[in-house]
């Protein structure tokens, strides 16, 4: 091999050996080298009873128990007394179940009222229920997002609704997982990832001034 070439094929290994994607490790390898970002931000919101709704997502028996999830068990009254106050305002609510739950399963706190809507899906609950079309009838132009699991019910159908362009709130003292990187994993993602970050705020409970109707 001449003597040009060589060296072109000797500075093309270098550089390789040297390239970010040969030498990094994957994100397991560089698991222990994360760290966390800084907190996200928490926003008072105003929100008005006319155009807002409420969702309560899979606040029941089989999810949300001191066994699997103590965390949620400890949100239930703070939900309950937000879904109290939100009511008192004229604002819908739409509850929603798994996709094993019933409604004699939901916990008292979060118990549906007669007329309020309950559908039951997976972690989507835009995903083959009519979640979309009761939102579109009631006129709601944004909704607070409330329930377990965090990275489950909560994220997913927070995108949803972001995705159908609906401004999507997000208390994180009314949302729960299992464990709180779970939480803290969801709140960053609400207001970084493509999908959400335009539309997403997160607050608290007690941050949300409601305009009654």
């Amino acid at each position: 091999m001449k003597a040009p070439a060589l060296a072109f094929v000797i500075a093309s290994v270098l550089f390789l050996l040297q390239s970010p994607a040969v030498t990094a490790g994957t994100v397991v390898d560089e698991w222990a080298a994360v760290k966390a970002p800084a907190p996200v931000e928490l926003k008072a919101v105003e929100v008005n009873a006319t155009d807002t709704a409420l969702l309560v997502l899979d606040i029941e028996e089989r999810t949300c128990n001191m066994e699997t999830r103590p965390r949620c068990v400890a949100s239930a009254p703070r939900i309950g007394e937000f879904l109290a106050r939100a009511r008192a305002a004229g604002m819908p609510v739409v509850h929603s179940l798994t996709s094993k739950g019933t409604p004699e399963t939901i916990l008292p706190q979060a118990l549906p009222l007669p007329g309020e809507p309950i559908v039951q899906s997976t972690v989507d609950k835009f995903f083959r229920t009519d979640l979309e079309a009761i939102l579109e009838k009631l006129g709601v132009h944004a909704v607070i997002v409330t329930g377990t699991t965090a990275e489950g019910a909560v994220l997913h159908t927070a995108t949803g609704a972001a995705m159908r362009g609906l401004s999507v709130i997000v208390p994180v003292d009314g949302m729960s997982a299992a464990t709180l990187y779970a939480e803290q994993y969801t709140a960053w993602h609400m207001v970084n990832a493509p999908g959400t970050r335009a539309r997403a705020s997160l607050t608290t409970l007690d941050a949300i001034t409601i305009n009654a109707k």
